[in-house]
């Protein structure tokens, strides 16, 4: 489903940093994710939910989204940057829009995300490590990391470890 909300690469050759998010709309509510399509596509109503009026006018975008079913559609070109990282900073360089890939998960910060939603970001992550050669396991980080004070996403309740260990199984 592709977003308006992107914009050329300064140097396409230096996709180097994955960014994990997380979304749900109306907060902490899931299984509609028309409302997230709408929003990245800058097609939200206000009036829909008394929340989407505070956040209809934004333009932001990721790359991915897992729902919590793990469908995963894409809605900007990985060698497109998509706007989802805001003003943000990743071992002293900022503007990690520039050179990173924002994958968002459909949940909430304190609900457990799904197996379902592991498994297939494993396995997204994985495709992305085999095609772009300056990411690395390292090279994957939270919202919250590149935005402290900021943003909390994808919050406590992201299995970090979970995550390295699908990551380390699919490596072998």
């Amino acid at each position: 489903m592709p977003s308006p909300n992107f914009d050329d690469r300064a140097d396409m050759e230096d996709i180097s940093l994955i960014v994990i998010h997380c979304i749900s709309l109306p907060p902490g509510e899931f299984g509609n994710s028309s409302y997230i399509d709408q929003l990245f596509c800058n097609q939200l109503d206000p009036a829909a939910h008394p929340y989407f009026e505070h956040i209809h006018q934004l333009h932001v975008s990721a790359h991915l989204l897992i729902r919590r079913d793990g469908e995963i559609k894409q809605y900007v070109p990985f060698d497109k940057r998509a706007w989802h990282a805001g003003s943000s900073s990743y071992q002293g360089r900022e503007r990690c829009n520039e050179f990173s890939i924002g994958i968002e998960l459909e949940g909430a910060e304190d609900i457990p995300y799904t197996e379902a939603q592991y498994r297939h970001l494993a396995a997204a992550i994985n495709a992305l490590l085999k095609t772009y050669p300056k990411l690395s396991k390292q090279r994957i980080t939270g919202h919250s990391d590149i935005a402290p004070g900021r943003k909390t996403d994808p919050g406590a309740a992201f299995d970090w470890v979970k995550l390295r260990q699908l990551l380390d199984a699919a490596s072998g």
